[in-house]
């Protein structure tokens, strides 16, 4: 469910939110393991940021995440949520985050996790 309509749009009419799906798999490891494996993600281009790629829910392994008491706000996007990490003895804090009620114009990630690059091994495109 999205939660209306993004205010930043309103004071930035010509910012560009650039969803398409990736064409190839994106594979997400930390600390050896394979953490999310992909054949449906969705890159986001957004302004001069590097590429962020979404996965859906289900091709996570739910069980390495820990939900976080971390939150962040996009005037774009909506509220994120936040999920570390995991793996054996190595826990990488806040690694992962969701839009889990974006807003409209963001819709077409809801739901989807998505994994800061400097703290898990690697986010792949194979």
């Amino acid at each position: 469910m999205a939660g209306g309509p993004a205010p930043g749009f309103l004071r930035h009419p010509d910012r560009v939110l650039d969803y398409r799906p990736e064409p190839g798999r994106v594979v997400v490891t930390f600390n050896g393991e394979v953490i999310a494996d992909s054949d449906g993600a969705i890159a986001l281009r957004e302004a001069d940021y590097p590429v962020v790629h979404y996965l859906p829910a289900a091709d996570v392994r739910a069980g390495l995440l820990v939900r976080s008491q971390h939150s962040t706000y996009c005037p774009f996007k909506g509220t994120a949520s936040y999920w570390s990490i995991r793996v054996g003895d190595q826990v990488s804090q806040d690694a992962a985050w969701s839009y889990e009620t974006p807003y409209d114009e963001a819709g077409v990630i809801d739901g989807l996790i998505a994994f800061y690059p400097s703290r898990v091994d690697r986010i792949e495109v194979v």
